[in-house]
């Protein structure tokens, strides 16, 4: 069960061998995902960054969003991509190699609301917990950010093998 006053949530009783052992992976990993590099930017690009900051979205529709739970409705109602820009709202004629086109790095444009959500997420400081829940939730854009999440702030071990371990199998 979930403790509504500090978010917290309570030791799970697993029913079957396979969910005994992913608990047993679990049990090193820290309750609380610390973030890697620069706490303040979530590793992210800097120009998606500020375009996040600036947006109107994340500045006054995602202010009001204070809980996990509330962000996670959010993500089910609003995201419809994973990419960082929203579709033709960048200006990328006349740029050539890597920032033209798709790698979503040369010019701004409209940020998307995956990733407004996602900085939103990593204001929040997830918990194991609620990152293991968006892993095995079941829809698909709450189960990419937390993937991105992972990707884009977790120093526990961001690597393949981490990631798995800390998903379980996923359905």
């Amino acid at each position: 069960g979930i403790n509504a006053e500090y978010g917290d949530f309570e030791e799970v009783e697993y029913e079957d061998e396979e969910d005994e052992v992913f608990a047993a992976k679990c049990k090193n990993i820290p309750k609380t995902l610390t973030p890697y590099g620069n706490a303040k930017t979530m590793n992210m690009n800097s120009l998606v960054l500020t375009n996040i900051q600036n947006s109107n979205y994340f500045k006054y529709q995602l202010y009001e969003l204070h809980t996990y739970h509330q962000v996670i409705e959010e993500i089910t109602r609003k995201v419809k991509h994973l990419e960082p820009w929203e579709k033709g709202s960048r200006k990328t004629a006349g740029q050539t190699g890597m920032c033209g086109g798709v790698r979503g790095v040369g010019a701004g444009g409209v940020v998307s609301s995956a990733y407004c959500l996602l900085y939103k997420l990593f204001t929040l400081k997830l918990t194991r917990n609620q990152v293991n829940s968006m892993i095995n939730h079941k829809h698909s854009y709450v189960r990419g950010l937390a993937f991105l999440y992972l990707r884009c702030g977790d120093e526990v071990h961001p690597t393949p093998q981490y990631v798995l371990g800390l998903a379980g199998p996923v359905s």
